[in-house]
């Protein structure tokens, strides 16, 4: 008897031929109906974000961040969050639902977004549970609450709320004995695998806490980060944190900040973020968390062996795979360096910490792609952070540094550096490189955040005793400088701690490109320097790091663009604004016979081509976010 698929010996994949249809969902509820040929499809379910604690009359601290929406994913993403492709029928219709986000109350808790989900309640469907609440504050008591209705504490949800403020001298939790520490929401409620969200910020005693976000718990202030996703051929972050009351930064993915003395700011539409907790003295409501969003995406597969009759058919209505073309490319990616953190006046901030550096170039590991038919890949590079700010009643730390992406390589934004005041915002943030410790004592962020190998970073320098003087960012190639361990005010004259140097790297040896620095090669990543209340202040390191400026000197200086580096810290004497981080540089290197398959848009990107020796390689140099094209 002859074989149904014409001889050929082999396992029958399934195809799924849905020409790469993308429909987007953004509010309501509405069907995709899917190609006949459609077999297979990736998602992206996002729900709406939990809303900000609200603020009490007569407090001048306030309510916790809106946890953000579930996320969950297919693929486009960090691997450790994709689900798995779904198996549909071919032109059937299937519900898409978009969570709204949750609405902030008055002197209250805030409430808890709203679900998302595609193709359910089938049993493949998927559903993304709302971003829970942040708490609000307590009033001054002690006073009993019952568990259920007990307003200080952060909601559960896809991620969980940040607690508002007010410590167990404030209140007790009846019939529960009084808890050591304030409560989080917890993310990840119900939980699914891979898990869809994380927890408020760290309980602590008396004030308040940021949402939890997709990637990371909220933090003492700030939401939790997002997630990336780029289902869509585009970048975007999804379901960040709502920041807490007092200046708290949003998670990136549209988390919204926490107010400072004013109403916290809404999470961004279709994103999922938290929104931003509410702070007095005046009576707010908490701010509005962000809707979310849901998107699938019908796959165009072939693969394994098929039936002639079905790659007749395919071949017949034009979906078919097109001829292909497959190029290993060495790569440099470089993010955007954080900001330096904002100046109180009476001490040195933070410098920014460098975006994450990672590379293929030389010896590495290279990337391959291959393109049935022209083929756009999208390459992401990564804004640097803002300057920290010195505003109303907070210093805030310097905003960390953007990612920059190729295929599988992210590279993380570089940490801010923290402000010039008090605790806990004169902590450096982590990211790709640390940021710097503000004034002491202060600790700098980690670098390697998250972790890879080999490691992308360094940490920040830290300020271990009470001096006037601050620390320096990470730097590619080495930590942040120290803070002296003592410098009295208000002389404050021993010295701040410089950038760490960037990394050196041949990929592309121009002076159109990175910095020179003290080795062979264009240096990337450099970590921004400190500043001092009297004295000297910390060198930028090699690689695009800005100096800290003098005392007197103002605004902080930016990061130089397109290396990576992070922003030098204001002047010390009076209250300012830090430099903002350098954006990031994708470059990507082909041996020479790939050239003409290799094209970059927009414009202001570039195509080389190399002399000897290098043998006529082919290299883009991405200075903009962008698409690489593979063109057979």
């Amino acid at each position: 008897m002859g074989s149904p698929n014409g001889g050929i010996i082999g396992v029958i994949n399934p195809t799924s031929f849905g020409k790469d249809t993308i429909t987007t969902a953004t509010s309501g509820s509405t069907t995709v109906t899917t190609q006949p040929g459609t077999r297979l499809v990736d998602y992206l379910v996002v729900a709406g974000g939990g809303a900000g604690g609200g603020s009490i009359p007569g407090s001048t601290v306030g309510g916790g961040g809106g946890g953000a929406g579930g996320y969950r994913a297919s693929g486009f993403g960090p691997a450790p969050l994709q689900g798995s492709t779904l198996n549909v029928c071919g032109a059937t219709s299937y519900p898409l639902v978009v969570g709204a986000g949750g609405t902030g109350v008055l002197s209250c808790r805030g409430g808890n977004g709203n679900p998302s989900s595609f193709a359910a309640p089938s049993p493949f469907g998927i559903t993304s549970t709302a971003g829970g609440g942040g708490g609000t504050r307590q009033p001054v008591g002690p006073f009993t609450y019952d568990v259920s209705t007990c307003k200080v504490m952060g909601r559960p949800g896809g991620s969980g709320g940040g607690a508002g403020s007010g410590g167990p001298t404030y209140f007790t939790c009846a019939p529960a004995p009084a808890p050591a520490f304030r409560t989080r929401g917890s993310g990840n409620t119900p939980p699914v695998n891979p898990p869809q969200g994380n927890f408020g910020g760290p309980d602590g005693q008396t004030s308040q806490d940021g949402g939890g976000g997709a990637g990371a718990d909220g933090t003492s202030t700030d939401g939790g980060v997002g997630v990336e996703n780029s289902i869509t051929g585009s970048s975007v972050f999804y379901a960040g944190g709502g920041g807490a009351a007092s200046g708290g930064a949003g998670g990136n993915g549209g988390g919204g900040p926490g107010g400072c003395a004013t109403a916290g700011t809404a999470g961004t539409a279709n994103t999922g973020g938290g929104g931003g907790g509410s702070d007095g003295p005046t009576a707010f409501a908490g701010a509005n968390g962000g809707s979310g969003i849901v998107i699938v995406k019908e796959l165009n597969k072939a693969s394994g062996s098929w039936p002639l009759s079905a790659q007749f058919r395919s071949q017949k209505s034009g979906t078919w795979p097109k001829p292909s073309v497959s190029v290993s490319f060495d790569y440099l990616v470089v993010a955007g360096g954080g900001g330096a953190g904002g100046n109180a006046g009476s001490g040195g901030a933070g410098g920014g910490g460098a975006g994450g550096y990672r590379t293929s170039f030389p010896g590495g590991t290279k990337i391959s792609l291959t393109a049935f038919g022209q083929t756009d890949y999208p390459i992401t590079v990564g804004g640097g952070g803002a300057g920290g700010t010195s505003t109303g009643c907070v210093y805030t730390k310097g905003t960390s540094g953007n990612p920059s992406i190729f295929s599988t390589i992210t590279s993380a934004g570089g940490g801010g550096g923290g402000s010039g005041s008090g605790t806990p915002t004169n902590i450096g943030a982590n990211g790709g490189s640390g940021g710097g410790g503000g004034y002491g004592p202060s600790t700098g962020g980690t670098g390697n955040t998250p972790p890879v190998s080999p490691s992308q970073g360094n940490p920040g320098g830290s300020t271990p005793g009470a001096s006037r003087a601050s620390s320096g960012g990470g730097g590619a190639g080495a930590a942040g400088g120290n803070g002296p361990a003592s410098g009295g005010y208000p002389t404050g004259d021993d010295p701040a701690g410089a950038g760490g140097v960037g990394s050196p790297n041949i990929i592309y040896d121009s002076p159109t490109v990175g910095t020179p620095g003290p080795a062979p090669g264009r240096y990337y990543a450099g970590g921004g320097g400190g500043s001092v209340y009297a004295g000297t202040v910390g060198a930028g390191g090699a690689g695009g790091g800005a100096a800290g400026k003098s005392p007197s000197g103002g605004t902080g200086t930016a990061g130089t663009v397109n290396t990576g580096g992070g922003g030098g810290s204001g002047g010390a004497i009076a209250p300012g604004t830090g430099g903002a981080g350098g954006s990031g540089i994708v470059i990507v290197r082909a041996p020479g016979p790939a050239g003409p398959a290799i094209s970059v848009s927009p414009g202001t990107n570039t195509k080389t081509t190399l002399p000897a020796p290098a043998g006529g390689c082919t290299v883009a140099v991405f200075t903009v976010s962008g698409n690489l094209t593979l063109t057979p």
